[in-house]
């Protein structure tokens, strides 16, 4: 999902407090809501008899979650809406239904290149005056044009993810004297250490090629700078650049250790993500890994261990790379509309309200960036500081580089960046190779859209 943010963070304005007074006193149950960004002002039920399809890629305990606040919203409207469950990529998916004349009303689409991808195939439609009021009151000025095309806004970013973290079992931490590392040199050490205590350091889920993105990204935001970031991104610079070498060299540093690697480099490539989380929280201070790298999101898996988050388990943000700064890549889920109907337009607004985001913030496993979301909506103090800092940060972060990028490319099981980096798990010493490819695809997928 992204590109250079750095504008000033926006004051709350009056708008602000109007829309959060209006939304907590529609939560007490009252009918009397004035504010205009409110999707359910007005007397009665408003959507009554509406009925809204919604489309996502999220299963299990996600869909659970966000089920719930399309019931809040069906509570306040009277609209039905039904969860329709979409493969990935969500695009292809979305062409199928368009195509068959039958799109669902909205859609969560978790790239910015997806966003950019469906507006030049003409499929969105502009976000109305109720969601851009929300917006206006509640989002930093980068968190909107991240949902923005060409200067016209069609994206509401509801779910945000902090995907600079590094997660562990404190248990290890503590058989074996380890600290929080600082930086890459300190985050090989403290490997080495846990791995002579006699428990496999680090869970990689390789089977997932967008964790190795992120890998990647994190280690060359810190290494390379945040410029060359944004170039990479947009490639500006091709992959076979020296910048991109070095980063693959320090990744080579961890993933060229079998050992170090819970499974070894067989292991790591046939464990999805899910299950790198859990076994990090699973079997006391004996798990299959001791750390798992990976965003706030991992709350929800680790959920379903009888690890407990603050005390279990604790995270520390990603180390630094050589003499950088400590790297902030974000991602998120960002609401669309597919159809031009009241329905749809309500529910994007409804989205982007502090009230729908308070709901799934509740259950864990989530992150807003709705500057408007009270902290304490938030289950335990790590996810409300996880939270602070995303909001804290303003628009100094850099969003996910591969999300950003054509789906093809950055995008797609099996194919593009995700291939490429786990043949280089794999195999890290052919940097050269990897780098090859990575360019090969890369340019391939890039001349593909300017095509289409």
């Amino acid at each position: 999902m992204r590109t250079t943010l750095r504008p000033r963070k926006a004051a709350v304005t009056m708008t602000a407090l109007t829309a959060l007074t209006a939304l907590a006193l529609a939560a007490c149950g009252t009918e009397t809501r004035k504010d205009p960004g409110d999707p359910t002002s007005g007397p009665g039920l408003p959507l009554k008899g509406e009925e809204i399809e919604v489309a996502a890629v999220w299963t299990g305990p996600e869909q659970e979650n966000f089920t719930k606040v399309l019931r809040e919203f069906e509570k306040r409207t009277g609209a039905t809406v039904t969860f329709v469950p979409a493969q990935d990529p969500i695009v292809n998916f979305l062409g199928t239904k368009i195509a068959g004349g039958s799109p669902p009303d909205v859609a969560m689409l978790p790239q910015v290149g997806a966003i950019r991808q469906a507006a030049t195939q003409k499929w969105l439609k502009p976000v109305g005056p109720e969601a851009k009021a929300q917006l206006a009151a509640h989002y930093s000025p980068g968190w909107q044009q991240l949902g923005a095309v060409d200067g016209t806004q069609y994206g509401v970013y509801f779910k945000a993810a902090n995907k600079s973290l590094i997660w562990y079992n404190t248990a290890v931490f503590e058989n074996a004297g380890a600290m929080e590392p600082k930086t890459w040199k300190e985050f090989l050490t403290t490997a080495e250490t846990i791995s002579a205590s006699g428990v496999t350091p680090v869970s990689v889920g390789g089977a997932d090629g967008w964790t190795l993105t992120d890998w990647f990204e994190n280690v060359y935001l810190s290494q390379a700078g945040p410029a060359k970031y944004d170039q990479l991104a947009r490639h500006e610079i091709k992959w076979t650049d020296p910048s991109v070498a070095a980063a693959l060299t320090t990744l080579a540093e961890l993933f060229g250790k079998p050992a170090l690697l819970a499974g070894g480099t067989s292991g790591a490539l046939q464990t999805e993500y899910p299950v790198s989380v859990t076994q990090t929280f699973t079997g006391g201070d004996q798990p299959k890994g001791a750390m798992v790298f990976e965003g706030d999101f991992a709350a929800v898996n680790i959920a379903q261990t009888k690890a407990k988050i603050g005390t279990d388990a604790k995270v520390f943000p990603f180390p630094t790379v050589g003499g950088g700064t400590a790297p902030v890549v974000t991602a998120g889920d960002a609401a669309v509309a597919l159809k031009d109907t009241k329905g749809a337009q309500a529910l994007l607004a409804f989205l982007a309200s502090p009230e729908a985001a308070r709901i799934w913030a509740a259950e864990g496993g989530f992150l807003s960036p709705n500057k408007s979301l009270d902290p304490a909506a938030y289950p335990n103090d790590v996810q409300r500081e996880i939270a602070k800092a995303l909001i804290g940060a303003g628009d100094d972060f850099r969003f996910d580089m591969s999300d950003q990028m054509p789906q093809s490319f950055g995008g797609t099981p099996g194919k593009g960046e995700w291939k490429a980096l786990q043949d280089f798990l794999k195999n890290p010493k052919d940097i050269a190779g990897a780098q090859a490819r990575l360019e090969a695809d890369a340019e391939k997928a890039y001349r593909a859209a300017a095509k289409s």
